[in-house]
């Protein structure tokens, strides 16, 4: 067993200390302050064509602080502390670049009590979690001569806000994740589902089958006609379209100005049958939070319900920016993620939830006369995403006519706006399924244009 590991900065002292000594010096100088620390244990696992490749373990640990002074902002951060003046004036130094506040720290007292740690993950030995991956890979031998590839991953994470407000919180996370990938011959392309909870479990049967019989159902390659058809996402490739919702419900955008939702909250831009919400405080949901990372107390509301625009979501900054109240959505991530220490807070969502309907996946197959199963995708970032424009080439797209998968179509491409195709739903899963950013159900699209060569 290959066995590697990664110090990043086992924290050279108590964090907790430090944090209360930088706003001890904010306060000694007149200066409003925020002190933001993170430290984070990993293990992460890697099977290669069902063989085991690697572990690979991290510790982490670091410090971001955020001032106001004179209206303005300045930031700073660190991972290996040794100077708390230094990195106060590191933050002074930012005052400089003229970034005006237009926010306070905020005073919080209260937040939801909601479980999102469980310390038994903390003890489950690596050995443990590579056992099920084996079972698991061992399994879907049985069944399929794909390439399987698993990742899994194990974290526990601890999260401390501090401010000159008054505010004091503390959040501890576990997460765990197996996720599966069965790539087609020759190709990247492939069926993928993955397990997510906050405690160790073992892989279920039914994500066993799911991603069993699917890639058995497009195994063999077929040739066929592009043009309008119906398109069902999965859970798994969902975000295409949640990406351009996001950036166009926004508090940043709707700043700058970039986004064709200005105007439009309590007008209908969905169909009816959509519903989506920010879903942070849903305990089943392992990305549940009771605060974002700026202290701000965490809701649930609805970006779009029953096809209506009803919120932006907003951080303190575009809050201020825009005259209106922070949603509880400040976060320390780029969509794509990143390093929480060395980032800003943005508006984000992090807790998506899409409103599950009332068909299985099967009668969202059996509903489609001509269409393409959207299973995984290339390109997600082409197109003007704050206009909700999409074009992405299929990684794979499987075939469906009469009801019934015929294979998979190799070089096909699926494009649109999300104003126009999330009008046009025939049918919505009775099950979510954990995939980026939230919890989603496949969505069966009208309409859609699927080019071929």
């Amino acid at each position: 067993m290959l066995w590697s590991t990664t110090y990043l900065d086992r924290g050279c002292c108590d964090w907790r200390d430090i944090m209360e000594e930088l706003l001890k010096i904010a306060k000694n100088k007149g200066v409003s302050a925020e002190v933001y620390a993170l430290k984070q244990v990993s293990d992460n696992f890697s099977f290669e064509n069902g063989e085991f490749k690697n572990i690979e373990s991290s510790k982490s640990s670091g410090v971001s602080l955020r001032i106001i002074k004179d209206g303005m902002l300045g930031f700073a951060y660190t991972r290996n502390l040794k100077n708390t003046e230094e990195l106060f004036n590191n933050a002074i130094l930012g005052v400089r670049e003229k970034v005006e506040a237009h926010f306070e720290f905020p005073f919080t007292d209260k937040v939801e009590n909601i479980r999102t740690y469980d310390e038994k993950l903390e003890e489950i030995k690596n050995e443990e979690i590579v056992e099920e991956c084996e079972r698991v890979i061992n399994e879907l031998k049985k069944r399929v001569k794909g390439q399987i590839n698993i990742f899994s991953f194990k974290s526990s994470s601890e999260i401390n806000i501090l401010n000159t407000s008054g505010t004091n919180l503390r959040s501890k996370r576990t997460e765990f994740i197996i996720h599966i990938h069965i790539n087609f011959p020759n190709t990247y392309a492939g069926i993928e589902r993955m397990l997510l909870s906050r405690s160790f479990k073992m892989v279920d049967e039914d994500i066993i089958q799911f991603v069993s019989s699917l890639y058995n159902a497009g195994e063999n390659v077929v040739h066929t006609k592009g043009g309008r058809m119906k398109v069902l996402f999965l859970p798994e490739t969902m975000f295409v379209l949640l990406w351009r919702l996001l950036s166009g419900s926004n508090g940043m955008s709707l700043y700058l100005k970039e986004t064709p939702l200005i105007g439009k909250i309590g007008e209908r831009i969905f169909s009816e049958k959509l519903s989506i919400y920010n879903d942070p405080l849903n305990e089943d949901f392992v990305y549940s939070t009771p605060f974002d990372d700026e202290g701000v107390p965490c809701r649930r509301f609805p970006i779009v319900e029953k096809g209506v625009f009803k919120n932006f979501f907003f951080d303190l900054y575009y809050a201020g920016k825009t005259g209106n109240r922070s949603t509880g959505n400040g976060f320390r991530s780029g969509f794509w993620g990143g390093d929480p220490i060395r980032i800003k807070p943005i508006p984000m969502l992090t807790s998506i939830y899409i409103e599950k309907g009332d068909r299985s996946f099967d009668e969202l197959i059996r509903m489609m006369d001509r269409g393409i199963i959207v299973a995984g995708q290339l390109g997600a970032h082409s197109g003007n995403i704050p206009n909700g424009d999409f074009s992405i080439g299929l990684s794979p797209g499987i075939y469906v006519e009469d009801g019934k998968i015929k294979g998979r179509v190799l070089d096909a491409m699926v494009s649109g706006n999300i104003y126009e195709v999330m009008k046009d739903v025939i049918g919505v899963e009775d099950k979510v399924y954990p995939s980026f950013l939230g919890y989603y159900p496949s969505i069966l699209f009208d309409n859609v244009s699927v080019a071929m060569k």
